[in-house]
């Protein structure tokens, strides 16, 4: 794994030993970020299971102003943790130990609202998120005009609403898929 662009472009990052974390590959980081565009520079970004760091540490690389990355793995975590210090990152990227469920219970620890939040659960759990994110509470967790992305298997069918989001597009590269939903300022007829 690596870094792909931005400023810590080319910086080798630690990756699991094992089959039991699955990190988004270098190929679909790339097109995610892709996909975001410009909407990075100086935004706020959610990093829900976060697993390694990578998708947060990429944010960060091409110009996001602040990462909040949610992890409750020790395996995962201790990697996140090797990465950060690797790239030198400290007050961009506040990491929360615990589960995502957990971080959503408490709005206090949010550092919200975020402009863009990904989206990676183990593909076995990609069914919790819609009843995760159907709180109403959770309307506080989206800037407008705000984007969530969900990385998931390309057989799983995830709803046309995500609490307060809508299904804007699906991208497919391989056995993986990017959902893009989005939270507008304007209300959709």
């Amino acid at each position: 794994m690596r870094v792909i662009a931005g400023i810590h472009r080319g910086r080798r990052l630690y990756g699991p030993r094992t089959r039991a974390l699955r990190p988004t590959s270098d190929r679909v980081r790339e097109a995610l970020f892709s996909i975001l565009g410009n909407r990075l520079k100086n935004g706020r970004f959610l990093d829900l299971y976060a697993g390694t760091g990578a998708v947060g540490i990429e944010a960060v690389s091409r110009g996001i102003e602040h990462v909040t990355s949610v992890e409750s793995n020790r395996d995962a975590l201790r990697l996140l943790h090797q990465n950060l210090e690797m790239c030198h990152i400290g007050e961009e990227i506040a990491v929360r130990s615990q589960t995502v469920q957990q971080f959503l219970s408490y709005p206090n620890q949010w550092n919200g609202p975020y402009d863009i939040v990904f989206a990676d659960p183990p593909y076995a759990e990609a069914s919790e998120l819609p009843s995760l994110l159907a709180e109403s509470r959770t309307y506080d967790l989206f800037a407008m005009d705000s984007w969530l992305v969900i990385e998931h298997a390309a057989k799983t069918d995830l709803p046309m609403s995500l609490g307060c989001t809508q299904f804007l597009r699906r991208y497919r590269y391989g056995d993986t898929a990017l959902s893009l939903y989005f939270r507008s300022s304007t209300v959709l007829a």
